[in-house]
């Protein structure tokens, strides 16, 4: 098995076609300066927390441990790689026409409080 460099990670492209399919520039949840560091160094935090690559210098070590949350984001590239973590795992949010279940027991209507009658 050949060993991945560096070099070669921070070379290839980093696309998430699945939660961006026209690309981070395209948007809009990143400015052009996130889209490029994202672009340019998803490969290798990718590839560094999915153990792929052991990080070698000290630069590498602060951008795994900012990625993995140990330590809060410094650089651009760490910012970026957080606000895109923020991004694609933020919770769905549901459609007033989709077949969502309310799961709010206030609203339960099989309670055995006592109702109140009004009567006229």
């Amino acid at each position: 098995m050949a060993t991945i460099t560096r070099d070669q990670l921070i070379r290839k492209p980093f696309n998430d076609f699945r939660n961006y399919p026209y690309g981070f520039a395209r948007s809009g949840d990143f400015s052009i300066r996130e889209s490029d560091a994202l672009t340019q160094y998803g490969c290798l935090i990718s590839a560094m927390l999915d153990g792929q690559y052991v990080p070698t210098s000290a630069e590498d070590v602060a951008l795994l441990a900012a990625a993995r949350g140990e330590n809060a984001p410094q650089t651009a590239v760490e910012k970026a790689w957080a606000k895109y973590q923020a991004r694609i795992n933020r919770p769905k949010v549901a459609s007033m026409y989709g077949r969502g279940r309310v799961s709010d027991d206030s609203l339960d209507t099989d309670s055995s409080e006592d109702d109140v009658l009004v009567e006229d």
